[in-house]
């Protein structure tokens, strides 16, 4: 697995890890400006879904995640259906995640666009997109007076993907 991939991996799962123990109620608690839990969920799942499916295969966006793209009003959807979203962002973006390789980082698509960014661009964007937003969500939570866990876990994981 490119080292790329593996560190989006590791921003993937410390921002899962950051939800554990999140009600549908907390997560749809809106603390303007900020939006709420559940909706920075569905965002992060719709820049997964865009750069690593949708892009690649040159198609438009699938509708499910564009009430979820930068500039779309806030709403507070349920818990269940964003972590759907989440789920299958994830599986979908990690076919072409998986494959990736050095070439296929530096290849060059983005629909509209005479150049495009590379893949390899739009992977870094995803890893410190996951991370701005899941410090925003631990912050969230920390107003809501939960006790999120530390924000990276620094024994629970490893580079081999484990």
């Amino acid at each position: 697995m490119h080292l790329l991939v593996q560190m989006y991996d590791l921003a993937r799962k410390e921002f899962e890890r950051n939800l554990n123990g999140l009600t549908d109620a907390d997560a749809r608690k809106r603390l303007e400006p900020m939006n709420c839990i559940s909706w920075i969920i569905a965002h992060v799942a719709w820049q997964q879904h865009t750069c690593f499916v949708d892009w690649p295969l040159g198609k438009k966006s699938d509708p499910r995640y564009v009430p979820y793209a930068p500039g779309s009003p806030a709403s507070q959807p349920p818990l269940d259906e964003v972590m759907a979203l989440w789920r299958d962002a994830c599986n979908e973006a990690d076919i072409w995640l998986q494959s990736a390789t050095s070439d296929s980082l530096l290849a060059r698509f983005q629909p509209g666009s005479s150049e495009g960014e590379s893949g390899g661009t739009l992977l870094v964007r995803c890893i410190f997109h996951t991370w701005c937003h899941l410090g925003e969500i631990s912050s969230i939570r920390q107003i809501l007076g939960h006790h999120p866990p530390e924000f990276v876990n620094m024994y629970g994981w490893s580079y081999d993907g484990t």
